[in-house]
């Protein structure tokens, strides 16, 4: 149809044979061939998961993170506040005894409410600041605002500490979302989880406040270490010594950051980001089996000059933020590897460096956040790979 057209268009044409008409041909090839609306961004929608829906899982995955979090802040909070004897006279003390709740660390409500009052403002301080940046970008550029950056509000805020200063929260997301995504295009584009970027700013800005061995229990005096700050100064034995058991520390009764320090929570949220499809399990059993391997290694080749190399991989699992780095942060489907050989490489990477950093670094006793740092720049480079060698293995087949 369309070669018949331009064939006869000549005869429309000015000195043709039906110049009169030449309105009405440009009319029809314009109604045949021309659409109405032209698509000026590419299309990602294949099925009924949109971007909201996709959000929305990952939201609901976070539901046991968020609420252990509230209540493992209080619980540590009011535990010190026993174990000193004294009663606290900031807002957060005077609300908490004009409510009546009071500070009995055997008491869920009390543990709850208190842990709420140190997430609420690192939460909203979070989705204020990020929100405004996020607000900024959508009317420079003229796109809706995304609706990404609401799981990344709750990811940056769940890797804080639970006294971390509020300015330093708004200095961290503002790195993280303009330096980690919008200076790269905006939700999609970036190579580079924002939230961790906005984490690793803080963790070398301002190391004092939030590397793993410092005091992470919401109370002034109160002198405790998390367990895996224990680990790196004397291996097992500190960890033993301080009365920390494996179970306690997979349940998450311990200091830490607020959403981090329960592997059952995390293990819960990936059951159904797994169901979901949302998370790719491939990544998920990439970094544990990375982990358990290098760990493994390590262990023969202990030394009593490193004690960390001794420690067995049920522990590395269940300190720091491992757990919650392999469920939420490996798995962002934006800086992640895409191809399915290459998921696995992108996790094994994640596992075996996170060992690496946390036995041969101690200055980075936590290590998870840098290892899917380093395997997010490289995440392009292995989807690559795999791609090259399946065109040559195609090649040699059909050649």
């Amino acid at each position: 149809m369309r070669r018949w057209l331009e064939s006869i268009k000549p005869m429309f044409s000015k000195g043709g044979r039906f110049e009169n008409y030449h309105a009405l041909y440009e009319m029809v090839d314009t109604f045949l061939y021309t659409p109405a609306n032209a698509t000026r961004a590419a299309p990602h929608v294949r099925d009924a998961v949109d971007l909201k829906r996709l959000m929305s899982y990952v939201v609901i995955a976070l539901i046991p993170c968020i609420l252990w979090s509230w209540f493992n802040t209080g619980y540590q909070a009011n535990l010190a506040l026993q174990e000193l004897s004294i009663i606290k006279h900031d807002w957060r003390g005077v609300l908490l005894q004009t409510l009546g709740i009071g500070f009995d660390p055997g008491s869920i409500p009390a543990n709850m409410a208190h842990g709420l009052l140190y997430f609420l403002p690192i939460y909203l301080t979070t989705l204020i600041v990020g929100g405004f940046w996020e607000m900024l970008f959508a009317i420079v550029r003229k796109h809706n605002i995304n609706e990404g950056f609401l799981v990344t509000s709750m990811l940056f805020a769940l890797t804080l500490p639970p006294d971390m200063p509020l300015w330093m929260v708004a200095l961290g997301i503002s790195f993280g979302v303009v330096i980690g995504k919008e200076v790269f295009g905006g939700t999609g584009k970036n190579f580079l989880n924002p939230a961790l970027v906005g984490r690793a700013f803080l963790y070398f800005a301002y190391p004092a406040e939030i590397t793993g061995d410092q005091v992470w229990v919401a109370v002034d005096g109160y002198s405790s270490a998390t367990p895996l700050g224990l680990g790196a100064l004397g291996g097992m034995d500190a960890i033993t010594i301080a009365g920390y058991t494996w179970w306690q520390a997979f349940i998450g009764l311990m200091p830490g950051s607020l959403g981090e320090t329960s592997t059952l929570a995390c293990l819960i949220g990936a059951v159904f980001l797994i169901y979901t499809k949302v998370a790719s399990w491939r990544i998920i059993a990439g970094v544990f089996l990375g982990m358990v391997g290098t760990v493994w290694l390590f262990n023969a080749l202990a030394s009593e000059a490193n004690p960390m190399m001794a420690m067995p991989w049920h522990w590395h699992l269940v300190l720091g933020g491992f757990a919650f780095g392999m469920v939420f942060m490996a798995t962002d489907p934006v800086s992640a590897a895409m191809t399915t050989a290459g998921r696995w490489v992108f996790g094994i990477l994640i596992g075996f460096m996170t060992v690496l950093i946390r036995v041969m670094n101690p200055a980075f006793p936590e290590g998870i956040m840098l290892a899917i740092l380093f395997a997010n720049i490289f995440a392009p480079l292995i989807d690559y790979v795999v791609i090259q060698l399946n065109i040559r293995r195609r090649l040699r087949r059909h050649g």
